[in-house]
Order: C-alpha cells, then structure tokens, then sequence
C-alpha cells in the first residue's frame, strides 16, 4: 500500500510532542476514533471544510472498520500486554508486535480510504469546524476541550 499524504501528514504529527497523548484520551477517554479526527485534522491543514455527506461518509467508514478490525486488533494486542499462562514471554511479546504491525496496518487502510473522500476541487465549509464535525458524527457526546487541546497540539 503507497503512503498518501494524509497518512505521511499524520504520521509526523503523531510523533509532535503530547499529540499522541491527546490522542489517546480522546480514544481512551471519550470513546473516539484517533484517524477519523486526525482526518478532520488534516483536511483543516488542507483549507478544506467537511461537507455533511463527506463527514457522514467518513464516520460510517470508520466506525465499520473500526468495529470490525481495529477495535479487535486493539484488544488482542492490549491483552497481550500482561503474561499469559505457560506462555513464554518472548513468544508473547513477538506475536503482540505482530498484531500491533497488523493494527497500524489497519489503521492506514482507513485512513487512506478516509483520504480518498476528498475532493481537492470541491471546496468545502469552515475548516475549523471539521473535529466537531467529525466527533458529533462519531458519539453522541462531543468532547471539546479534548479536541481542543488535540488542535492545540498539533499546531504548536
């Protein structure tokens, strides 16, 4: 699978300091979904506003995918955080960095399916907007101080 630029964009700014903390809890905390607001995030650094249809689109793909690979990839790799009986630590530690590579691999077929949305020509609304737009889309309790330190962070 090539790199898009959406995937390269999240990858750098993932690795800025505290973005991956705010990240994390608002997955962890707020229940949402990290490549489906850093979406949001990069279509902002794009110029590009969300329309309804676009931002529907992209919480249905997610919140699929999500369901269906990441979150169980998720709690696979998470189990094997801790021992598992008469398994050899080593072996468990070897598998968990299989199923956490697979888990990324995951996560950047969404999010280039994510990217795919986009219609550079299209235009679009109030950037701004597009990580409440997006959370609105993906619970129904939008967590706006965590989205905002998410935006702070990732423009500092």
């Amino acid at each position: 699978m090539a790199n898009s630029a959406f995937w390269e964009w999240a990858v750098r700014v993932y690795a800025a300091p505290d973005v991956a903390d705010a990240c994390l809890e608002l997955q962890d905390s707020h229940d949402q979904c990290v490549p489906l607001l850093l979406f949001g995030a990069w279509a902002e650094t794009q110029g590009l506003g969300l329309a309804g249809d676009t931002a529907e689109a992209a919480a249905d793909m997610a919140r699929s995918w999500s369901a269906q690979v990441i979150a169980p990839l998720r709690a696979v790799r998470r189990r094997l955080r801790g021992p598992v009986s008469d398994m050899d630590d080593a072996a468990r530690q070897a598998i968990r960095q299989q199923v956490k590579a697979t888990e990324l691999a995951a996560e950047k077929a969404l999010m280039t399916a994510l990217e795919g949305l986009i219609d550079p020509e299209a235009g679009g609304g109030r950037p701004a907007d597009n990580l409440v737009f997006l959370a609105r889309h993906w619970a129904p309790v939008v967590p706006r101080a965590a989205l905002e330190r998410l935006r702070q962070q990732i423009s500092a």
